[in-house]
């Protein structure tokens, strides 16, 4: 059999099993409804858009403009010819927002868990790692291992004495790396940040935070998991997105001690052989974040909304997760009969993702549910109305 027969092979399987993915093209902007190729207006509870900036005025223009300044991109990596002012900026609002003393930015936040891992640690060192952390760490984790003969470690999700236990056992370890999600993306719960901190203390372990979904949202004007516990300027090694409440564009950024950043500017691989984050992106993600800072109305806006959905959700029968974001997942089991029941919902006007094997565990299947700021009562009842018609009609509720 040909390789390219071998392919099609397992993809006829994968849509004989009801799990095939199909792209859906939207043909309007990001926002609480869009215009979805071939279906017309839809709402979305599948954006990343935590607040709304995908298309706010003040972003787009700023992405214009640095268009007309910088141009279309930078055509070099950042030690050559790559690195542009708008960087600089970027990067010190970005430090001031989450909490460090510094801030470098990369082509995404993959990238940036990708550059930190290798770069930190040596044969004599170790790398620990929540059960349920997203893929780029776990791979950034696994070519770390591959590089640097690292040793390696996974915890059960937020459970510290799991964690203790592995820190005890690592007391001959040079750095000891604790390495979590601030939000757990497909659970939408929060990670544990003080205990976490306090067992770093404890082990002399550092901490680093990956909180792509976490900036903007959590915490009373949006600096992220640090900010929701009071502990902003406490943690180590925070890295996060550029591409969900920051605007949405594109790119991602390492924050922590100046010299973190500098080092990572040395000896950082995926800093050191890729393009610069385009100039365009940067000055967007720059409106974004000062957006922020001028309107942190927009967090408890997203966190009134969130509440509201969660809890018409339980009365309407069903059992999201409970949690404190705005990511609500509807657990359904089976991988198929999630992408059946988003299928449905996208009938009824609703885009919503159904995730099942290999994104979650087997058995695991969900529809997850995320909310923005730019949702309006009207846009969150008519959601919650497809879910009880398709809810019924599946026998769920």
């Amino acid at each position: 059999m040909s390789f390219a027969a071998r392919l099609e092979t397992e993809l006829a399987q994968f849509k004989t099993d009801g799990v095939y993915k199909r792209l859906n093209y939207l043909d309007a902007p990001q926002g609480p409804r869009t215009v979805m190729e071939g279906r017309g207006e839809v709402v979305i509870l599948s954006s990343n858009n935590y607040l709304g900036l995908c298309n706010a005025p003040d972003v787009v223009a700023a992405g214009k403009a640095a268009l007309d300044r910088f141009g279309a991109g930078t055509g070099s990596v950042r030690f050559i010819c790559g690195t542009f002012t708008v960087h600089r900026e970027l990067e010190a609002a970005l430090a001031r927002l989450v909490g460090c003393e510094s801030s470098l930015t990369y082509v995404s936040c993959w990238n940036a868990n990708e550059g930190l891992c290798p770069t930190l640690l040596g044969e004599d060192d170790l790398v620990i790692s929540d059960q349920l952390n997203h893929a780029s760490i776990i791979d950034a984790i696994r070519l770390a291992k591959a590089i640097t003969k690292c040793q390696t470690a996974v915890y059960q999700h937020s459970d510290m004495a799991d964690l203790e236990t592995k820190l005890k056992a690592a007391k001959d370890r040079r750095l000891k790396l604790i390495f979590t999600d601030g939000i757990f993306s497909m659970e939408g719960d929060i990670a544990r940040l003080p205990d976490l901190l306090e067992l770093g203390r404890k082990y002399d372990a550092v901490v680093a935070v990956d909180d792509s979904h976490a900036t903007g949202v959590l915490g009373k004007t949006g600096r992220g998991t640090a900010e929701h516990y009071g502990v902003v300027g406490e943690v180590p090694i925070i890295t996060s997105t550029l591409g969900k409440a920051l605007g949405g564009a594109a790119g991602g950024f390492t924050a922590g001690p100046a010299a973190l950043t500098d080092y990572l500017t040395q000896r950082s691989r995926p800093q050191l052989f890729s393009n610069a984050l385009p100039p365009t992106v940067a000055a967007s993600a720059l409106a974004a974040v000062r957006h922020l800072e001028t309107h942190p109305a927009l967090v408890t806006r997203l966190r009134d909304s969130a509440t509201y959905f969660r809890e018409q959700l339980a009365a309407l029968g069903f059992r999201p997760l409970p949690g404190a974001t705005p990511i609500i997942p509807v657990i359904l089991g089976e991988t198929a009969k999630a992408i059946r029941m988003s299928e449905m919902l996208l009938d009824e006007g609703v885009f919503v993702t159904g995730f099942g094997y290999p994104v979650v565990p087997q058995g695991h299947a969900r529809v997850r549910c995320q909310i923005s700021a730019a949702h309006s009562r009207d846009d969150l009842d008519f959601a919650l109305g497809a879910f009880k018609k398709v809810g019924t009609k599946l026998g769920l509720i």
